[in-house]
């Protein structure tokens, strides 16, 4: 596995973690304000986005900004998942469809920079190998 394969799939975890921010974001719509439950709720929101926060900061350094955020339209099927578990929402093709298109797109552009112009380096070394040019 090379380093932007590792890096990819940090990143793909990373995201599943920060969608379980919509679960406790809902959670806490439907509680009275400023009740206890509503506080652990978004306590749990905000520790999930400065989490997010820090491992984003560190994915952006390792991978080109363009492909981490192709990336980042894999929550859409997190939250698709994260419904039908903790929401009894329904699964109906349109969903599927879409989840599969959003899947296609982001492979098809993870494995296209993979082939192409990005070799694994750092965006760092990335840079300094353009200003020795």
């Amino acid at each position: 596995m090379n380093k932007n394969t590792k890096t990819i799939l940090a990143l793909n975890v990373l995201l599943m973690f920060f969608s379980l921010g919509g679960i406790f974001s809902k959670i806490a719509s439907k509680q009275p304000f400023l009740s206890l439950k509503f506080i652990l709720c978004y306590g749990a929101l905000l520790f999930i986005m400065f989490v997010y926060a820090i491992g984003w900061q560190q994915v952006i350094k390792r991978l080109p900004l363009t492909m981490a955020y192709a990336n980042r339209a894999i929550t859409i099927v997190w939250g698709i998942i994260w419904g039908l578990l903790f929401f009894n929402e329904k699964l109906n093709v349109g969903k599927i469809i879409g989840a599969v298109i959003v899947i296609a797109g982001v492979l098809l552009y993870v494995t296209e920079s993979d082939e192409g112009e990005h070799t694994g380096q750092d965006v760092n070394e990335q840079k300094e190998g353009e200003e020795n040019e």
